[in-house]
């Protein structure tokens, strides 16, 4: 199945667009939104947002089909900073001053827990690895002072999947703390249930930005059965409308880009299983041409003890050149992106085999060129 003719704004054809895990090129239709959220509000005016709202409601679908609850509550937001810190703000942080996470948390939620420390909220980095007890080491951390855990579902460094996350969720409802999991990394190219998972009462955080083709302004928040009482500190006007987690006045194009991108993922049946059978190859593929490329460890390594399974959507590849390998392959048209010693690769659906095998000979002559200058 070829989809890139359905991207022929974004190009993806003629470009190596190895940003997959960071931000997938939009299909075409997603324009189309964009137009559509015009004309609604120039023929309509004030009578947009009922238009509005379909769109919106279009993506709260979407975010149930992909955490597997049909009858979830599904508050929207701009970023999922903005989600993250309501929640925050609904925790019991006076009788419960204490936070456990990672030290392999995404930049916006490390920094906002690192504030929160600053101004006298305990917060409890666990380490992340190894990434196999992960789950139960932060499980152990939870106790009767916990307000509330954040941890991620597949880490933003590595594209490690944290297994057992349902160990986590069991300490935290066996003390009363909130579990918050950041599954932005995961949705839309490894499959979640919350209840084959056992987070039917966790928080899930995502966002549209990356796997799902949605673009910015797309992000969500679903709110666990048991937290019909809890109330944000940090709310908006929709509250009044009882949307408690939402936020305010907003810019609903995001939406109907949205819409027109999940319907066209349901057009070509882009489920999640689908999407991760994909993924799984293309990952494949980018690591048995790496492997071939033999490059010496102290240049560039990859993580060969973790199966296949136990990663998300892109490829890690450990270096202390990430920085100069990524400016080296920029130069030579292949787009990626680095995170400390990891130079990151991530593949998207509409990239042909051709196109991956291509992008690593490219960083195996930008590996070679470092190796001359060393």
């Amino acid at each position: 199945m070829s989809l890139a003719g359905h991207y022929t704004r974004f190009r993806v054809a003629d470009r190596l667009l190895l940003t997959g895990h960071s931000h997938q090129a939009w299909p075409d239709v997603a324009r189309e939104g964009v137009l559509e959220a015009y004309d609604d509000a120039a023929l309509a005016v004030e009578r947009k947002w009922a238009r509005a709202e379909d769109r919106a409601q279009r993506l709260r679908a979407g975010v149930r089909m992909l955490v597997g609850d049909p009858t979830a509550e599904v508050a929207l937001g701009a970023s999922a900073h903005e989600l993250l810190v309501r929640f925050l703000s609904a925790l019991p942080l006076r009788t419960r001053p204490r936070l456990v996470t990672t030290d392999g948390e995404f930049d916006s939620a490390r920094r906002q827990l690192d504030r929160l420390a600053e101004a006298g909220v305990e917060v409890l980095r666990v380490p992340v690895g190894p990434v196999d007890t992960l789950a139960q080491r932060v499980a152990d951390a939870v106790d009767g002072r916990t307000a509330g855990v954040v941890i991620s579902s597949v880490l933003f460094e590595t594209s490690q999947v944290v297994p057992g996350l349902a160990a986590v969720a069991e300490a935290c409802e066996r003390v009363g703390a909130e579990l918050l999991v950041d599954a932005y990394h995961q949705l839309g190219v490894v499959p979640l249930s919350v209840d084959t998972d056992g987070l039917g009462e966790a928080w899930i955080l995502g966002g549209g930005y990356k796997y799902l083709q949605l673009g910015e302004g797309n992000c969500f928040l679903r709110v666990p059965p048991h937290a019909s009482g809890m109330e944000p500190v940090v709310t908006g006007w929709f509250a009044h409308d009882g949307d408690r987690f939402a936020g305010s006045t907003y810019d609903p194009t995001s939406h109907y880009r949205a819409a027109r991108v999940l319907d066209f993922f349901d057009e070509q049946g882009l489920t999640p299983p689908v999407l991760r059978g994909i993924s799984l190859r293309q990952r494949g593929l980018l690591a048995r041409e790496f492997d071939a490329l033999d490059l010496p460890d102290a240049i560039l390594t990859r993580d060969r003890e973790t199966p296949a399974e136990g990663f998300g959507g892109f490829l890690a590849l450990r270096t202390p050149h990430a920085a100069q390998l990524r400016a080296a392959l920029t130069e030579r048209g292949v787009h990626a992106d680095h995170r400390g010693q990891h130079l990151r690769l991530g593949p998207a659906p509409y990239l042909s085999d051709e196109q991956l095998t291509t992008a690593m000979g490219v960083l195996g002559e930008a590996a070679a060129g470092l190796g001359r200058i060393r």
